[in-house]
């Protein structure tokens, strides 16, 4: 779900947001690693999940695109660390910073 990573990187309310073309550049790299397409089954999957976990939209379609792409974990500083979601576990990788 690159999207999510470009909106949130750009994003105006951001004080150290990266340009459009520093976003751009950065997205087209992360194409060599395996990426989710959005598909219309995971839009179905995303909603269900929301329903069903009490999340987001947003979060429930990051947890259905891992869950397409086979993967058991999710890092998020914004969902529960250590919460499962039906076999995708979210870990916070920030949990052990010492606060500012």
């Amino acid at each position: 779900m690159l999207q999510e990573f470009y909106v949130q990187a750009t994003r105006q309310s951001r004080l150290d947001r990266l340009s459009h073309d520093q976003a751009a550049g950065l997205t087209q790299s992360f194409l060599r690693f395996p990426v989710q397409d959005n598909t219309s089954a995971g839009m179905v999957a995303a909603i269900e999940a929301r329903d069903r976990y009490g999340i987001s939209y947003w979060d429930a379609a990051v947890i259905e695109a891992a869950r397409a792409c086979g993967c058991q974990t999710v890092l998020s500083e914004d969902l529960g660390d250590g919460v499962d979601y039906g076999g995708v576990r979210v870990e916070n990788p920030f949990r052990d910073l010492p606060a500012p």
